[in-house]
């Protein structure tokens, strides 16, 4: 209960309140001094987080299903918040009882920012199901956007019912048992190729000051953003906006 006071906590720091879905993309813009990353790593690593000064850098596995990613940055945020100072977090993607405390915290922390306890109870109580199936837990993950592992880890977590006549279709078919309720199948899949290295926020946004105060060549701007694979904006891949 203390980690989930912790994440309704940060939930309001950030601007949200404790019962709807959160755009956990969208709220890490509105933290000073955060880039985020991201990059494709290995299938056993699912983010990373680092600060330097007073910068934090945050790294997602974009080879991942869009719902662990989500599930993986809250993770990470709890690092930021609770336990960085000029250390590195690098953290695996299996949801284990091996992993050290720090990290089972930032797993369970992670559960209860994307859904807090009261709001997925109560989610949960109007399924009016003793024992939730494949299609309870499919709109549960849909509704607070996690992935299914992430999914069953929290409702294990808290000691809910699953049928287990249907552990084999919750496990597996994950794509499938979406999207024949009419689901989107985005949530599990990862970032799209072309996309799956990728900056944004506070590392773009210092090397745009740099070049409009002519503080760095032409040159030396593009060498940075291509770093950071921000090959759009070097070659204004895309063309312009339009207002429709």
């Amino acid at each position: 209960m203390e980690l989930n006071s912790d994440a309704v906590s940060i939930r309001r720091k950030l601007g949200e309140d404790s019962f709807s879905p959160v755009d956990i993309f969208a709220l890490i813009s509105n933290i000073e001094n955060t880039t985020l990353v991201y990059y494709p790593m290995s299938e056993r690593i699912s983010g990373m987080c680092t600060r330097v000064g007073n910068n934090t850098i945050i790294a997602i596995n974009s080879s991942m299903s869009l719902g662990r990613q989500r599930f993986s940055l809250a993770h990470e945020l709890y690092h930021m918040y609770f336990h960085m100072g000029n250390e590195q977090f690098v953290c695996e993607s299996a949801f284990s009882g091996n992993k050290p405390v720090v990290e089972r915290e930032a797993d369970i922390f992670a559960s209860y920012f994307l859904a807090p306890h009261e709001t997925l109870r109560a989610f949960i109580s109007n399924l009016n199901n003793d024992k939730l199936t494949v299609e309870d837990i499919v709109k549960i993950e849909q509704y607070f956007g996690m992935s299914r592992k992430a999914t069953l880890f929290r409702l294990k977590k808290d000691g809910y019912n699953v049928f287990d006549e249907e552990s084999d279709r919750i496990e597996h078919g994950v794509i499938r048992s979406a999207t024949i309720l009419g689901y989107d199948d985005k949530l599990y899949k990862p970032t799209p190729v072309d996309r799956q290295y990728f900056t944004v926020f506070k590392y773009i946004e210092k090397v745009e000051q740099l070049k409009k105060k002519d503080l760095i060549s032409n040159g030396k701007y593009e060498e940075l953003l291509m770093d950071a694979y921000r090959f759009d904006i070097v070659y204004s891949i895309g063309g312009e906006d339009r207002y429709d």
